[in-house]
Formats: C-alpha cells, sequence, structure tokens
C-alpha cells in the first residue's frame, strides 16, 4: 500500500477498521498456532492493547460469530445467546429444566425452492417454502447445546467479547462448560477479556489446564510501536522525531492506544490529512506533551467516575473495604502501579493508614478484593480499570491511562474528594 494515496485516520488513531500500519507480534503467530489447532484460546490484555485488532487481522468476518457479553447474564442466558447469534430462533417451552427454569425451543429453517406452474399463463415461476425443525433443550446442559450446533452443521468458531463483564459464578459455569466442548465436540471458542492474567480460566477450572491456549495481547515492546509508527510515516509520507517517538512510547507507558492517538493528533496539529504527494514533510512535535495531556483527559470523567463510585464500593459499610482499596491504588508507587500490587502491600498499608489497624480481619481484604472487577461493572465503569490477579495475587491496573492521568492531579484533591484522609507523599 506504499506508494497509494491514504487518509491519515486509516492510519493513526483509534478506528474500527483494521489501521494500515498495523504491526505483526509475537501474539499474532500464537493466535494462528492456536486457531490452526483448533484450540480454545483466551485472549487477554489492559483495555485498548489491540485484542478485537488481533482478532480482525487473522479471522475472516465468516469464520466466526461474536457474542458480547453481559454483566446481567448467567449461563442459561449466555447460552441462549450463544444459540441466538447461530442462527437459532428461540421460544420459551412450558416445561422446566431441573433448576427451575424454563426449557427453550430452539428452531432454524431449511430454505427449499420447487418449481411450480401457477395458473396458466405464469410458468416455471420459484415457489418459496420454508421447512422448519424444533429441538427441545436445557439452555443450562451443555450436552444439548452441542446436540443442536451439531444438528444444525454449525462449523464456525464462537468469539466472546467482553468476558470479564459476565457475573463470576457466570464465568465459573462456562469454564466447566468449556471442557465438555473440548472433549465432546470440534467446536472452539475465542474468549477476549481486559485482565493481565494469564490462566484466568485454569484457575476457574483446572481441567482446562492443557484444553486453553492464552494469547497476551497485552505485551507491546519498544521496537514493536517503533515500526508501527515508522510503517505510518511510509503510508503518509512524513517524519516524526525518532527523539519524540521514543518518548512518546516511553510516556504513554507502552500503550498503543495512546501511541496511535497521540501520532494522529500530530499529524492534525500539524494539518496532515492524507499522504503527502511530494517531499516527505517533517513533523512539529514540539506540543507532544499537550497533546499527550488532550488523548488522557479525554476519559478524566470516566476516572472521575471510577474514584468516586469504587470508593462507594457496593453498598455502605463499617470497613469501607474498597474506599481503602482505592487509597493503597492511589497513594502506591508508580513502579508498583505499572507491574501490579501485591496483597502483601495492601495488607502493610492498611494496618498502618485503615482505622481498625491490625484489628483488620485478612478475609475481608480478600473478599473485596475478588469483587474489584465486578464493582466496577455494576458501576458501569467499562472498560474497567483495576482487575485482581487471584493466581499471583496482586492488583492490577488494565488501564495505563489512569496513571498517567493520577500524575497530572493533585493527589489530596482526589483523596479528599474520595473521602479519603490527605497523603504527605509527594
Amino acid at each position: 500500500m506504499i506508494g497509494e494515496s491514504h487518509l491519515t485516520k486509516e492510519v493513526f488513531g483509534i478506528q474500527r477498521n483494521l489501521p494500515l500500519n498495523y504491526v505483526t507480534r509475537e501474539a499474532d503467530e500464537v493466535l494462528k498456532d492456536s486457531l490452526d489447532r483448533k484450540h480454545h484460546v483466551v485472549i487477554y490484555g489492559s483495555s485498548k492493547q489491540g485484542k478485537t485488532s488481533l482478532r480482525k487481522k487473522n479471522l475472516k468476518e465468516d469464520d466466526y460469530i461474536i457474542i458480547h457479553c453481559s454483566h446481567k447474564w448467567d449461563i442459561y442466558q449466555l447460552n441462549i445467546n450463544i444459540l441466538k447469534q447461530v442462527g437459532f430462533e428461540i421460544i420459551v417451552s412450558e416445561k422446566k429444566t431441573t433448576s427451575g427454569k424454563f426449557k427453550v425451543n430452539a428452531i432454524f429453517g431449511i430454505n427449499l425452492f420447487t418449481k411450480t406452474e401457477i395458473g396458466t399463463e405464469v410458468k416455471g415461476s420459484k415457489h418459496r417454502e420454508i421447512e422448519t425443525k424444533g429441538l427441545e433443550i436445557d439452555p443450562e446442559d451443555v450436552n444439548d447445546l452441542i446436540r443442536v450446533l451439531n444438528e444444525l452443521g454449525f462449523s464456525k468458531f464462537i468469539v466472546l467479547e467482553d468476558f470479564h463483564y459476565l457475573k463470576p459464578e457466570t464465568q465459573k459455569d462456562f469454564a466447566i462448560e468449556l471442557k465438555a466442548f473440548h472433549e465432546n465436540s470440534m467446536y472452539s471458542f475465542i474468549i477476549v477479556g481486559v485482565w493481565l492474567e494469564e490462566n484466568r480460566l485454569i484457575a476457574l477450572n483446572g481441567d482446562l489446564s492443557g484444553r486453553v491456549k492464552s494469547v497476551n495481547a497485552d505485551h507491546w515492546d519498544k521496537e514493536e510501536l517503533l515500526k508501527l509508527v515508522n510503517d505510518g510515516e511510509c503510508l503518509l509520507n512524513v517524519k516524526f522525531p525518532t527523539k519524540d517517538i521514543i518518548y512518546l512510547i516511553e510516556k504513554s507507558i507502552r500503550n498503543v492506544h495512546i501511541v496511535q492517538e497521540v501520532c494522529y493528533e500530530l499529524c492534525k496539529a500539524n494539518n496532515i490529512t492524507e499522504t503527502q504527494n511530494n517531499n516527505t514533510r517533517s513533523i512539529d512535535c514540539s506540543m507532544i506533551d499537550d497533546l499527550i495531556n488532550k488523548v488522557i483527559g479525554q476519559h478524566s470523567g470516566r476516572y472521575n467516575k471510577f474514584i468516586t463510585s469504587f470508593s462507594e464500593g457496593f453498598q455502605a459499610t463499617e470497613l469501607e473495604m474498597h474506599k481503602w482499596i482505592l487509597y493503597v491504588i492511589l497513594t502506591c508507587e508508580e513502579e508498583k502501579m505499572n507491574n501490579g500490587i501485591r496483597r502483601s502491600d495492601f495488607t502493610k498499608i492498611l494496618e498502618e493508614d485503615h482505622p481498625k489497624g491490625k484489628g483488620l480481619n485478612p478475609g475481608n481484604l480478600t473478599q473485596a478484593l475478588n469483587s474489584v472487577a465486578s464493582l466496577q461493572v455494576k458501576k458501569e465503569i467499562t472498560p474497567i480499570i483495576v482487575d485482581y490477579d487471584t493466581g499471583a495475587v496482586k492488583l492490577n491496573v488494565v488501564d495505563k491511562g489512569f496513571i498517567i492521568w493520577l500524575k497530572n492531579q493533585n493527589l489530596n484533591e482526589v483523596l479528599i474528594n474520595a473521602g479519603l484522609p490527605p497523603t504527605s507523599l509527594d
């Protein structure tokens, strides 16, 4: 595509289609190998790190169906939505399952065309008849699900986007279903979620070990991001100063979303809307800090809502555990925010600063940490900003923009607005 004319918005910035400067990395090779071997695949990573682009790059649209998960679904509703996307019409039956929910009739139609004669004047016209077939199933029974997919002759991948939105119990129930899909069918699921835990589904169901392949879409090294920008330069016939791009990569904490958006804003500020026809155009990056703040500042409303809503917890309680978890997040060192805050760090800080001090029950902290994702979903903070890794027992900030945004805020004002005591930390 080099030598052709392109719009800047087709290269840099966030868009619905694949950017023209898409960079193939290790995650692409792992995903392609896993799909070829018909594994179940989990694509995981921080918010806006290229998970959806990774899927779009390596799968054709007619290779898969996609289900966007809802925080309201249990396993019954999740399976019904899978059937709907496959192409079934779902009609609730009068019969009930063993759990007390209604069975459903899954109906699909087969189009039949037959030649008929209508009257004496029109001959050879086609008359369309539809033959329908209905199957009564229990949507909570994975064996029924496999049976009706077999009846339909379904053969595509099934993508579950935003898996992290599902209730914890629904995630666990589906992890159990996934083992049956692996052993008793040829159907493959691609599960996409915002977390940094490599073996999230295996933690939910140990029997999935060896049956699920995890693809880390979060990792971008410096060379990959430099190639992303360099390829964009070639497509638009422009040139960014190398030192400024290296600065941007470091400042963005290697977040591809921020790099792409700031490059777009830099082009826009230099009146670059499409490929330059003649000599390569040098890009003035003197306003790069202002543009980084502009890109991050677009999410200020969501970050402020996170702080306010998260501190409230699910309801008013004496210990206010989620508020004090937020206190640790806001006051910890940047390195820990980047690499994950360990449970031991929470214990140490809360023993010093929480009103209960060393009298705090460790079980209360564990329960609150385990529910940080579901609390954000309940408060409609999407995408989520923090997630707890039960395997590594640490809390991860899965939205790197929040770390950059927080550095530009008055920390004590943020703490006071959250109902927390100010700190003497710099």
